[in-house]
């Protein structure tokens, strides 16, 4: 079986990617993987041993959209990204798709006739009434006065209509595939799959959508630290790590605050670096600046962890059993901070720029007793099985697919013409809590 990955995103959204890839490979499958050419990226497939096609612009150089003409014309550019991926998918059994794929990779599996499934890392992302939608575009606001969750979801359906229907189906037109009339249902499809701890990122039932819950995609880390890094962390008690990610727009005076709050508490600060290139503010013996290392064993040795709230990051640090103060900056970050401080193992900061004071405060919530306490008992929850149960989903779904397009041929043969090529449906749903 060949099956093509596709994602473009930031690194949240690649590394569950290499997780299911090499799970997909361990039972037999050729993987390939439609990613942004981002150096990091390049270099994290090449680990493993996966092919990369790189797709678009470099994702550290992409901006989100803050208008309705700047979100037109990325959709634009994403669904323009069909011919890569067409390239890529040539002679795969399955697509399957993350981040902002969607726009060109389903019209792909839709041209070529083959299974198509689309996973998201953040139950709050999908339709439901349990909770109310992001919001489509910063400095957006709900309608004064409207709560009920399934009036703000169809608010949020015509909002997506409206900022990418004209694009999307322009582009499709441009392929020889017929127009959408509902945006966000062709991105999610009514069969989505959620990629998320079933403790950390539940999903609550709801008949409005099907999803297969198949766990977090992780992928044992067995890259060692840095001699630096562990000298330093031997050097004196547990640090606590403060790092955002991809994030790239975070406050300018992020890493003093960040410093001065860890120093506040009586510890010592190891800092990563990220997209936003955060650095020391002194050459205290105290702190320590590290690129990108292996976030799974460092977790486990510091004392908490604080972070922007990205899916991954929020469940490596769940699974270490450490508490966090998440400091939220946009989309599903605010759900993870909700999350962390909703299980006791962490706090969640009010807002994206903290001061000295307010993260101070969020640490000596995250390093009490007790919040330790509950982290170390959801860090022996937390499950890692994940990419193996969508790998062994994925595998059924082609098989099935492959065995009902050889009966259908077969029956078209006997009424003396051939089979037609159909687009294909994603697989049964296989809800599983693992």
């Amino acid at each position: 079986m060949r099956v093509l990955l596709s994602t473009y995103g930031s690194r949240g959204d690649v590394e569950p990617l290499v997780g299911l890839a090499v799970r997909l490979r361990a039972v037999g499958a050729e993987v390939r993987m439609c990613a942004p050419p981002d150096k990091e990226f390049a270099q994290r497939l090449a680990d493993v041993g996966v092919p990369l096609v790189p797709v678009g612009p470099p994702m550290g150089s992409m901006v989100r959209p803050s208008s309705a003409g700047a979100a037109s014309r990325r959709v634009s550019e994403l669904a323009g990204l069909f011919d890569s991926v067409a390239a890529a998918a040539g002679g795969c059994d399955a697509l399957l798709a993350t981040g902002l794929a969607h726009f060109a990779s389903r019209s792909v599996a839709e041209k070529l006739g083959i299974p198509y499934v689309y996973a998201t890392f953040c139950p709050f992302l999908l339709p439901s009434p349990h909770h109310a939608p992001p919001l489509v575009l910063p400095g957006e606001s709900f309608p004064p006065g409207v709560t009920d969750n399934r009036v703000l979801w169809e608010l949020n359906a015509q909002s997506f209509n409206a900022l990418h229907g004209e694009a999307l189906n322009a582009h499709r037109a441009s392929v020889g595939l017929p127009p959408v009339d509902d945006v966000r249902t062709f991105i999610f499809t009514d069969h989505p799959w959620l990629a998320t701890d079933p403790a950390l990122g539940p999903w609550q039932e709801t008949a409005d959508l099907d999803v297969v819950r198949t766990g977090a995609w992780i992928l044992p880390d067995e890259r060692p630290l840095p001699a630096e890094l562990v000298a330093f962390l031997d050097a004196g008690p547990p640090p606590v790590y403060a790092g955002f990610g991809s994030m790239r727009t975070v406050s300018a005076d992020i890493a003093r605050v960040a410093i001065e709050a860890i120093r506040a508490q009586g510890r010592r600060a190891v800092v990563g670096r990220g997209w936003a290139g955060l650095a020391l503010i002194d050459d205290g013996d105290d702190c320590l600046v590290v690129g990108e290392v292996n976030q799974q064993a460092l977790f486990s040795r510091v004392d908490a962890v604080v972070h922007h709230g990205g899916a991954g990051t929020t469940t490596t640090a769940a699974r270490a059993g450490v508490p966090q103060v998440v400091v939220p900056q946009a989309g599903d970050q605010l759900y993870w901070a909700g999350r962390v401080a909703a299980l006791g193992i962490g706090a969640a900061h009010d807002g994206p720029t903290p001061t000295t004071e307010s993260l101070s405060a969020a640490l000596s919530t995250a390093l009490a007793p007790e919040t330790r306490a509950h982290a170390t008992t959801l860090g022996g929850t937390v499950r890692s099985d994940g990419a193996t149960v969508a790998a062994a989903l994925l595998l059924e779904a082609v098989s099935r697919e492959s065995k009902t397009r050889h009966l259908r041929s077969e029956k078209e043969i006997g009424r003396g013409h051939a089979a037609p090529v159909r687009r294909r449906r994603p697989p049964e749903d296989h809800r599983s809590d693992a």
